[in-house]
């Protein structure tokens, strides 16, 4: 007998997959250009010119041998003692090479984390709204996602619920921020009450609980005055799981890192079972390639004053439409506010006037959609009369 469990989540994508599938037919069926594909996070911004320049150097004057073979397991050498290092100088820690573990984005740099933390019947808290993926990836893990409700309206966390939440089976926590839907970032004093509630709750239970920051949307803030604290900074048993699909714009490619904060007394211990969970799931040696990109380009980001436009002229309009926003502090997401207490009937409804937009119910919150505004600044332009022409259907 197969795994059912594994057959029935090949059989069903995510809402967001499904969406990106029938944004692609509707596209073929009256064109690109008229269809207003606001579902996947797949950045508008071309990578910087360094990237483009480094990738030429290396496939023309590096060994091809030595350019496209292994590297060692967790990552080559030369590339993780470059990213210890630069995450030193701007963060003020003290790792090496030997915190780091080169992955396949975020996704494998989350799958590897809470395979190597969790054992059967643990639990994992989050924040809602939070990336549907959690689930899948705690479950595989043999772990359950436990969502904690965020403050309505800010969502940020609801700390009187998350210290509810916390129990003897709670292992770890991940953060998202800034957050994928709702573009919200958790500020010093927020990620500070964060590792004091954590640190109080792992010395009553004699066992640490982890805290997992997701980071594919570190670069992406907006506001002169914003900035996303590094939890290695606040509390010791602390993870960083980083991708550059979004800053460098290079998500097809699948390069990321996980970092261990070595200022945990175990943190040896939890590098091995980092190790070990990638070897267990196949995730050795990093696409060879772009890891010695990354080791030339890991300081660079692509153009986000982009986003920051969409993002402006997008929660502009939409609130004179007479929407709801909840204007985002970065990354590239809006979440919006049904005007009908069903968004996925909402979501349909956008369909006709050709807006695709995710239905927040898969984030965990209900009673909201996300807008991704990834998108190219005359696709914003385009699709303003559909929107406001949503907005009257609602009489709003």
């Amino acid at each position: 007998m197969l795994n059912e469990k594994n057959v029935n989540l090949g059989k069903v994508r995510s809402c967001i997959r499904e969406l990106y599938e029938y944004a692609s037919k509707r596209k073929a069926e009256i064109g690109a250009e008229n269809v207003f594909d606001f579902s996947i996070g797949n950045p508008s911004v071309p990578a910087p010119p360094e990237v483009l320049t480094a990738l030429e150097d290396l496939v023309k004057n590096t060994n091809p041998v030595v350019l496209h073979g292994y590297t060692s397991a967790q990552g080559g050498y030369g590339v993780r003692k470059v990213l210890a290092d630069y995450i030193n100088r701007r963060f003020e820690t003290r790792l090496d090479a030997d915190c780091l573990y080169m992955t396949c984005g975020a996704a494998a740099s989350l799958t590897i984390t809470l395979n190597a933390l969790v054992n059967r019947g643990d639990q994992v808290i989050t924040f809602a709204p939070y990336f549907p993926e959690y689930k899948v990836f705690c479950e595989h893990a043999g772990a359950k996602l436990v969502a904690v409700q965020s403050e309505e309206k800010t969502f940020r966390i609801d700390f009187d619920k998350f210290e509810k939440a916390l129990n003897v089976k709670t292992k770890a926590v991940i953060i998202n921020s800034p957050n994928n839907p709702s573009g919200v970032v958790y500020g010093a004093e927020t990620i500070r009450r964060l590792a004091e509630t954590l640190t109080a709750f792992s010395e009553k239970r004699g066992s640490p609980v982890y805290l997992i920051s997701d980071e594919p949307y570190r670069e992406l803030v907006f506001d002169d005055g914003t900035e996303v604290p590094y939890v290695m900074n606040y509390y010791a048993h602390s993870l960083v799981c980083y991708s550059y699909s979004k800053s460098l714009s290079l998500p097809g490619e699948r390069i990321g890192y996980i970092a261990v904060n070595n200022a945990m007394d175990e943190y040896k211990d939890v590098y091995a079972g980092i190790c070990g969970a990638g070897r267990a799931l196949g995730y050795v040696c990093a696409p060879a390639l772009f890891q010695k990109l990354i080791e030339r380009v890991y300081d660079k980001t692509s153009d986000i004053n982009v986003y920051k436009f969409n993002r402006d002229k997008l929660c502009s309009a939409l609130e004179s439409y007479g929407f709801t926003v909840v204007k985002p502090d970065g990354a590239f997401y809006l979440f919006v506010k049904s005007p009908e207490a069903d968004a996925a009937a909402f979501a349909e409804r956008a369909k006709k006037y050709e807006i695709l937009f995710v239905p927040g119910d898969d984030f965990g919150c209900k009673g909201y959609v996300r807008v991704a505004y990834c998108v190219a600044p005359e696709t914003i332009g385009r699709a303003l009369p559909a929107f406001e022409a949503l907005a009257k259907s609602y009489n709003l």
